[in-house]
């Protein structure tokens, strides 16, 4: 899997602050909506990965670590991939993701979009 494989999906969760203009996570949704994804935003607009309603493809962390594991380790829907923003990794997030065998990767949604986006 690589960041060419993730762009190739649908449904993203991006987990962070995606009201706020100056975030990276508001600027991430809205190039993804841009570009025909299908996003649910998690942290300030849906409060749980889990209350995302249909199947995702693509968890988006783009969220203090701290936050992103407890988000993680509640969260019992089903997903495909991980995708790790820049400052949003840490060992416990890393070492989670390896035990419990999740395909994921560490990488920038906004360089994937505008290199690999399935919908230019």
């Amino acid at each position: 899997m690589d960041l060419k494989d993730i762009m190739q999906e649908n449904v993203f969760a991006v987990v962070g602050d995606t009201l706020n203009e100056n975030k990276y996570a508001y600027i991430i949704k809205k190039e993804l909506l841009e570009h025909g994804y299908k996003v649910y935003s998690v942290g300030k607009e849906l409060a749980s990965i889990n209350d995302v309603p249909e199947e995702i493809d693509v968890i988006d962390l783009c969220i203090h670590p701290a936050k992103g594991i407890m988000l993680l380790q509640e969260c019992k829907k089903d997903y495909k991939y991980i995708l790790i923003q820049p400052g949003a990794e840490s060992e416990e997030i890393l070492d989670f993701l390896e035990e419990t065998h999740t395909a994921f990767m560490e990488g920038c949604a906004l360089v994937g979009v505008r290199l690999y986006c399935k919908n230019p």
